[in-house]
């Protein structure tokens, strides 16, 4: 009888672990299985970050950026012309000043990805750390907070970070970044705090509150979980849109100071209509690797969205 007991139990056991719904990293897998494109956007993101960064670190900077009148505008594939560089190729060919594109292309992707995981992940910090101040508070806390981001808001903030860039003094790439994040929290703060406030009325918050919860516990464990898809949107796209931003002030000639090459810097190249029309392979690179690598993050950052929904669903 005992035998016949456990063996119910275990099957019982079994079933339930077979019913049960799939919580963490496989949810995550089983999204990416479902998602091809989501699963060859990671995929290729993988591939280009490590080639970046290792690559990267491997070659020499001050090699890549020394200037070689002998290899002037070289198509992609040239041998150099410099006796100095005998044997030596150029992938992707090189610039007016006969530097390899290709590997200003590597030190360039590494500098504007750093720059803009720091700038994402900072200022999403603060962003969700003062949505959901913002919202747990509410009443006359969540109103000057919300009279601060506005003011903010209704700025000309590009205008203001090019004065910022301009009138700083001993300008360095930490600066730019300080910058950046300065003008850049308050969109992720006003975007989660909507979600927080909703999050903040239900029951079980409420409960915890009366039950004397400390509110720091509330705001961690049981308010942000319930936003933590919203959270990785809005990671995925504040780290899309540091790199464009970067790229676009690199451009107009106030991103990263002179002699330090990024994405932007390489596009801005493009200004010149000579090198427009006739030397694609100088900004050409560099302009598509930005486009795929906001591509597949903004992919990859949807599949995870959806997991993370579904995880809230099942429980």
């Amino acid at each position: 009888m005992a035998t016949n007991q456990d063996a119910d139990a275990a099957v019982l056991s079994d079933d339930m672990a077979a019913s049960a719904p799939p919580m963490g990293f496989r949810v995550i897998a089983r999204e990416f299985a479902r998602d091809k494109l989501a699963l060859g956007s990671l995929i290729l993101v993988v591939v280009l970050l490590v080639t970046i960064f290792v690559w990267s670190f491997i070659i020499d900077q001050d090699v890549v950026q020394t200037v070689s009148l002998f290899d002037y505008y070289l198509p992609p594939m040239s041998m150099s012309e410099d006796p100095m560089h005998q044997g030596t190729r150029y992938i992707l060919g090189t610039d007016s000043a006969g530097r390899d594109i290709f590997g200003l292309l590597l030190i360039g992707a590494r500098n504007s990805l750093l720059l803009g995981w720091t700038v994402a992940i900072v200022s999403s910090a603060i962003g969700i750390t003062i949505g959901i101040i913002s919202a747990y508070y509410a009443g006359l806390v969540d109103n000057i907070i919300m009279r601060i981001i506005d003011f903010i808001m209704i700025l000309p903030q590009l205008m203001i970070i090019i004065i910022f860039v301009t009138i700083v003094p001993d300008y360095n790439i930490v600066t730019f970044a300080g910058i950046l994040i300065l003008f850049s929290w308050h969109g992720q703060a006003r975007f989660i705090r909507g979600r927080a406030l909703t999050v903040g009325r239900l029951d079980f918050i409420n409960a915890s509150k009366t039950m004397g919860t400390p509110s720091i516990v509330i705001m961690l464990r049981e308010m942000m979980p319930n936003i933590s898809s919203l959270i990785i949107v809005n990671l995925t796209l504040n780290l899309a849109g540091s790199i464009g931003l970067e790229t676009g002030l690199s451009f107009l000639g106030f991103g990263l100071p002179t002699g330090t090459p990024s994405l932007g810097t390489l596009v801005s190249l493009a200004t010149n209509p000579d090198i427009l029309e006739n030397r694609a392979w100088v900004w050409l690179p560099a302009s598509t690797l930005i486009l795929v690598l906001v591509l597949c993050i903004n992919y990859v950052g949807r599949a995870i969205q959806r997991a993370a929904d579904a995880k809230q669903r099942l429980g």
